[in-house]
């Protein structure tokens, strides 16, 4: 992929994300390869939900698909929308399912909407009836979440009432996991037992249950479909053991200005950070508006000159303050270039000193920043345009 660089851009911006979606591919390689390690003729979808996880949906969709990924799901229907504009043949489903009176959008769009309850399921075959035509749907059976779903007792009506489902294609089954994460949580094979008994009694579709984290729970778990999502972003899969995935994105941010204090200073809003030494402090251009977690106040650092800076103070909407003391002055200068999240601090170490999940970390990444994409691990940056490579 060559998207040109806008270097003008580049060099207005307070903070830089750089994204490799070469690291994605290879990441959704890796989970499809794991799936079909035992030789069955399993597939692998992504989810690109939440703006691919705020890496960019409209750039990682169309590069997954020429990757060979066939499936994709989003969250919302005008994800789905937008999805479309950039993957106009592949299979685009819609966890959220129906909200009244959508029908249309969804067959308009060609969506394909993920049935949790008898409703959706009426009004979806309604739509089929007025439009004519059969049309693609997903039931999504609650094994154990008691989120969305169909549970037990609708369930049990669409086995006995299989004509419920006249006029529909079903395209796939579907469950999700409660703590696939957690491999010795019994819950994971109590929902795989739910989940066969469904499965046997409505034969004849794909089958879909495995996430990031189930994909690891092993091949009794694959059935016809993987649901990656977290792990293509770079997010671990398996807490506490080393991350399987490539990291995925990078976040500099400059340093618009240093200063030094005296002993006994106090640093930003509300005076939370006081200095022990005649200090150095240097302030870089991202906060709390760029999805930089305001609790974060005393509790991490970022990376510069290849040292640790800790982040000090409150986190301002726009700013952040950092303890330059211990790094040569002439690697800290005004327009110097701090890392914020990369391989010195991912996502998940991140997370874990804001209290949270990476998810949210990702999720939270702000569209202030200049955002650069990299393919196939090349040193050369890309600009976004929102269209399709």
């Amino acid at each position: 992929m060559s998207i040109p660089a806008d270097e003008e851009a580049a060099r207005r911006a307070g903070a830089i994300l750089s994204i490799d979606l070469g690291a994605i591919a290879a990441n959704w390689r890796g989970l499809r390869d794991a799936g079909r390690a035992t030789g069955r003729p399993i597939d692998c979808a992504a989810v690109l939900k939440a703006d691919a996880y705020g890496t960019g949906a409209a750039l990682v969709g169309p590069r997954l698909a020429a990757e060979g990924c066939r499936h994709f799901f989003v969250a919302q229907i005008d994800e789905g929308i937008a999805l479309r504009r950039v993957l106009p043949e592949p299979p685009i489903y819609v966890l959220n399912g129906l909200l009244p009176g959508t029908e249309g959008d969804f067959v308009a769009h060609r969506l394909i909407p993920v049935l949790n309850h008898l409703g959706q399921l009426n009004a979806w075959r309604a739509a089929a009836q007025r439009f004519n035509q059969a049309l693609d749907a997903v039931v999504h059976l609650d094994t154990g979440l008691h989120r969305l779903g169909f549970g037990a007792e609708d369930a049990q009506v669409l086995i006995n009432e299989r004509g419920r489902l006249r006029g529909l294609r079903l395209a796939l089954i579907m469950s999700h996991l409660v703590a696939a994460e957690e491999t010795s949580n019994p819950i994971n094979g109590e929902q795989l037992s739910r989940f066969r008994t469904f499965v046997r009694a409505m034969p004849g579709a794909p089958t879909s249950l495995a996430n990031s984290s189930g994909i690891f729970l092993g091949p009794d778990y694959h059935f016809d479909l993987l649901r990656p999502g977290a792990a293509l972003y770079g997010i671990n899969p398996l807490p506490g053991q080393p991350n399987p995935m490539l990291s995925v994105v990078t976040l500099r941010a400059h340093i618009l200005q240093t200063r030094r204090i005296d002993a006994f200073q106090t640093v930003g809003y509300g005076g939370a950070w006081r200095s022990a030494r005649p200090s150095r402090i240097a302030t870089i251009a991202l906060g709390y508006a760029d999805g930089y977690f305001r609790n974060l106040i005393n509790r991490t650092q970022v990376h510069l000159a290849g040292r640790k800076v800790p982040v000090i103070g409150r986190i301002s909407m726009d700013l952040v303050t950092i303890d330059v003391t211990d790094v040569p002055e002439a690697e800290c200068q005004a327009g110097s270039m701090v890392e914020v999240l990369g391989p010195h601090l991912t996502p998940d170490d991140l997370a874990d000193h804001a209290r949270t999940n990476a998810y949210e970390v990702m999720t939270a990444l702000g569209r202030r920043y200049h955002r650069a994409y990299v393919d196939g691990y090349a040193d050369a940056p890309t600009e976004e345009t929102g269209e399709a490579p």
